[in-house]
């Protein structure tokens, strides 16, 4: 389970990069967390040249546990980083920290539920019964819109503490997850496979995965923002749909605990249930941003006590550099 954006990164376990051509802008991008297929496009665009191409030397930063990024962004010692959603860039508005999103990469946040099969929880309506087994930051967000608008119960909840061995135990129960990466370790832990409801099929459609930049660096370095959001773009689609071995290998460099078994399984949610391409981006190319979508999940998250009313959310993203459609020119 990933950190929220305000408790992420920290300047440290730099990845390599593929070495820049004369007169390339270097920048600094800051993951979410280890390494993993769910950053596979960013790796992808450094791994087959496509930010060089863009005239980057781009320099990833790896996240993990402990770590905080949004200090350095914000001072100014990073230039982009990955923030986790929405909630995120409202809280940043809410906090006065002078930081926007740029691109969405991710059209449908992966968070899950999942439950035992043939246990009379197969179908989402039944979940509201079952004990839940939810973690500390999603008790103050997702888990309040679920007992505020999809009837969950608030009470019925128990600490989910990274290991999926109380859910596999006990087949009365739900847990969150990430479609990326839970449903694979009960599958190998449990030996089966859990039913899995996407929450954004469920009226959960806050955005993931985004780039986020400070509001300076947008406004100084706006070609520069403009070329790491195409050219990670055109790095999520080669990831997905091209040769992504190298990519896979500089994931595992930067993360020696990855598998090949998990980054497959990981890729292929991705596709099969269009966390990336989805919704907007078929019109609109990877990355869109739709502010009527934002607007609406604000209102959502506000009934739900999950951030303050009366924000000024045009503050926290900018469609400056999305939404110009999926041809986006590759340099040659």
């Amino acid at each position: 389970m990933r950190l929220f954006f305000v408790a992420c990164l920290v300047l440290t376990g730099l990845t390599s990069v593929v070495p820049a051509a004369d007169a390339a802008d270097h920048v600094t991008f800051a993951t979410n967390w280890l390494a993993e297929a769910e950053h596979g496009g960013f790796y992808q665009a450094v791994a087959d040249g496509t930010y060089a191409k863009f005239g980057l030397d781009v320099t990833i930063i790896e996240g993990g546990p402990n770590k905080n990024n949004a200090l350095l962004l914000a001072a100014g010692k990073i230039d982009f980083a990955m923030g986790l959603n929405m909630i995120d860039a409202f809280n940043a508005v809410a906090n006065h920290v002078p930081v926007e999103v740029v691109a969405a990469e991710f059209q449908k946040d992966p968070q899950i539920f999942m439950s035992h099969p043939g246990q009379g929880l197969d179908h989402w309506a039944d979940l509201p019964k079952a004990t839940a087994f939810i973690g500390t930051l999603d008790q103050a967000s997702v888990w309040r819109w679920m007992t505020r608008s999809q009837g969950f119960a608030a009470t019925k909840t128990k600490p989910y503490n990274f290991n999926p061995a109380p859910f596999i135990a006990d087949p009365k129960s739900i847990q969150i997850g990430y479609v990326t990466s839970e449903p694979f370790a009960v599958e190998q832990a449990g030996h089966f496979k859990p039913n899995v409801f996407l929450l954004a099929d469920h009226g959960y459609d806050n955005y993931s995965t985004t780039i986020v930049a400070r509001d300076a660096y947008v406004a100084q370095h706006a070609d520069i923002v403009r070329r790491f959001v195409e050219a990670s773009a055109l790095g999520w689609q080669h990831y997905l749909h091209g040769d992504n071995a190298a990519a896979n290998a500089l994931i595992k460099q930067a993360n020696p605990q990855m598998t090949d078994a998990q980054l497959a399984f990981s890729l292929a949610a991705l596709k099969k249930y269009g966390i990336v391409e989805s919704g907007d981006t078929v019109k609109m190319g990877i990355g869109a941003m739709n502010a009527a979508r934002i607007a609406d999940f604000y209102a959502k998250m506000v009934a739900a006590k999950v951030v303050p009313t009366g924000l000024d959310i045009a503050k926290a993203y900018t469609l400056q550099f999305v939404d110009k459609g999926p041809g986006i020119v590759e340099p040659k």
